[in-house]
């Protein structure tokens, strides 16, 4: 049995609220020396920890772990589910301990339920990842001889919790193909931008619907898995048939009332720290509080932003150079500012002027965008909306330093730009902040 993404977030939910209400339960049991509760008990706990769990669920869905596709093998989705309880233990208990819950002060209750409830939910996960590698896959006829079709077939093979498995991979289609879907009992075709050009293979493939399979083509295919869009073997036309609501005016609308409302909110608590980190930067180096740049915005329009400065002074006298992890040019203050994403707080004006968004593709300077359009196909095309603050590209690949990371990045911008929403950007910015509250900056 094959189940769906939104099948087993469902799944995994009713299993979560099962366990934490199991957790609870055996929680009180063991306080009240192995003996059931009493009703009043019960009563007088139940809602406080709803609250709770509550809580947990929200943390659980920013860590991806109502996704168990994400996850490439059970230790590193029990590591995640350890690493979310940490954050979701500690923030309930201040949670417990800053706000009265009815009388009760469940210190010891707590620590006994988030142990237990992380235990339960470690245990869940792993077999559910388990159960799903192991379920029934769909089957894949690749059609395409191109290295991405390679790659991504690879790729189905060492992440079997995605749900595919790859039957074979074929360079053309001809007239055998039903006794082919029939013999190796084949449920989905995915072929490459080529094949679906040739009228005999589309007409094979027209068959094949007869016998329930379903037919995809291979950029539909690889951003339905990978959640990006393979900007090598797309052209022109599926940027008209795919961005044809690229005015979403509605959508648009909101996101600016959005926009308005975060930065001067979080616009306020900078400017009273303004004295602080300028005198923090200072005092690590010699030079000024703001470094500026120019960057280009949506259709191409150059503006201006302004960051906490995070390096040397004249750690670009040679020009502009792509800046890496270990860059010798980011002052001890500069790390930290980077790790927090603190650094970025300037750019608040730019929100507010209209000229950025919260969530979006990153903006970048004139010079790299110059060369990248040299390199990277459809590399323009990420102008297409407003450049953010963060983006569907940070959360999901947060670090590039070369022309080849720019690329990867491309086609997770492309993946936003096509799917963004309400729901999109809200899952973004829950993302976001988990990685500011795990410092996975830069």
């Amino acid at each position: 049995m094959v189940l769906s993404k939104r099948f087993q977030a469902i799944i995994l939910l009713l299993g979560d609220l099962i366990l934490f209400h199991a957790a609870l339960f055996l929680t009180l049991v063991i306080r009240h020396g192995f003996e059931l509760p009493d009703a009043e008990v019960l009563n007088m706990h139940k809602r406080p920890f709803l609250y709770v769990h509550l809580l947990w669920i929200l943390i659980f869905y920013i860590g991806s772990l109502y996704d168990i596709r994400k996850f490439p093998s059970p230790k590193m989705v029990m590591a995640k589910v350890l690493e979310v309880m940490a954050i979701g233990g500690l923030l309930t208990a201040l949670l417990f301990y800053l706000v009265p819950f009815f009388g009760i002060t469940p210190k010891t209750n707590l620590f006994i339920d988030i142990v237990l409830a992380a235990l339960f939910l470690m245990l869940w996960r792993r077999y559910f990842w388990m159960f799903a590698a192991k379920a029934s896959k769909i089957k894949v006829l690749f059609f395409g001889s191109s290295k991405e079709v390679e790659d991504l077939a690879a790729y189905l093979a060492k992440n079997l919790q995605l749900g595919y498995e790859s039957a074979m991979i074929l360079a053309s289609v001809d007239h055998n193909l039903i006794d082919l879907i029939r013999k190796n009992k084949i449920q989905l075709i995915v072929a490459s931008r080529n094949i679906m050009e040739d009228n005999n293979a589309v007409k094979r493939f027209y068959e094949a619907l007869q016998l329930g399979v379903s037919v995809l083509d291979f950029p539909n295919f690889y951003e339905n898995v990978a959640e990006k869009i393979p900007v090598s073997v797309i052209g022109e036309s599926w940027f008209l048939v795919n961005l044809v609501e690229i005015n979403k005016r509605l959508f648009e609308s909101f996101k600016r009332v959005f926009d308005i409302a975060l930065s001067i909110i979080l616009g306020i608590p900078t400017i009273i720290l303004l004295p602080l980190i300028g005198a923090l930067i200072k005092l690590n180096s010699a030079g000024p509080i703001f470094y500026r740049q120019k960057r280009v915005g949506k259709n191409g329009k150059i503006f201006e932003i302004a960051k906490f400065r995070s390096m040397f002074k004249d750690a670009e006298k040679n020009g502009a150079q792509w800046a890496n992890e270990k860059d010798e040019r980011i002052t001890g203050m500069g790390k930290i500012l980077r790790k927090t994403r603190i650094d970025e707080l300037p750019q608040l004006w730019n929100l507010l002027k209209g000229e950025m968004s919260f969530i979006g593709p990153r903006p970048e300077r004139p010079e790299f965008v110059e060369e990248l359009q040299k390199q990277i196909p459809h590399y323009v095309m990420r102008h297409l909306v407003k450049p953010g603050l963060s983006g569907w590209a940070q959360i999901k690949f947060p670090y590039g330093a070369s022309v080849e990371d720019a690329m990867e990045k491309l086609q997770y911008d492309l993946y936003y730009i096509k799917n963004r929403s309400f729901v999109l950007d809200l899952a973004i910015t829950a993302r976001t902040i988990a990685a500011v509250l795990s410092r996975e900056g830069r």
